[in-house]
């Protein structure tokens, strides 16, 4: 999924040269109601390096730091398609947030993105992913067609998680 997008979002600058391009600025925000104890859900996500069990597209993530949790933990995700993005922790709540990073890897100068966790009853959590984003030069056009891979994907990966979970 992200490899067909990446190569559609470079074949398509080359094609709009004659079009105005700037930077843009927009927000991607989904959340799913899983019927999993927030201590699960927790268990499952704050795995930052277990992303192929739940994240469509992902072949492999490994740290990159000697931190393996909270703040300062370092992860190299490796997708299907072999595109590679790197990722800082930057935030941690233990038990019910945190935030990260991505400095290398996607067609953005800023991703920041936070998963939290709302505990709805002890056996059901709302997951909420949502990330801001500003673009490299690009299409108006481009930005667009980017922000809505990204909301296809959250929903995706988010959809997948549930399935795993509430088996």
């Amino acid at each position: 999924m992200c490899s067909n997008l990446f190569q559609k979002f470079k074949s398509k600058t080359s094609t709009t040269l004659q079009m105005a391009k700037t930077y843009h600025t927009g927000m991607v925000k989904k959340s799913v109601l899983i019927n999993a104890s927030p201590d699960k859900v927790w268990k499952k996500v704050s795995n930052i390096v277990g992303l192929p069990q739940w994240l469509i597209d992902v072949k492999k993530t490994v740290y990159l730091s000697k931190k393996k949790r909270g703040v300062g933990a370092i992860r190299n995700i490796t997708f299907d398609d072999g595109n590679q993005i790197e990722e800082h922790i930057v935030s941690w709540d233990e038990k019910k947030s945190f935030s990260y990073i991505a400095v290398t890897g996607l067609p953005l100068r800023i991703y920041c993105a936070t998963i939290s966790l709302q505990s709805k009853t002890s056996k059901s959590t709302r997951i909420t992913w949502q990330s801001y984003l500003n673009s490299k030069k690009m299409t108006k056009k481009q930005f667009q067609d980017f922000v809505s891979f990204m909301n296809n994907f959250y929903k995706a990966s988010l959809k997948n998680l549930k399935v795993k979970l509430e088996k």
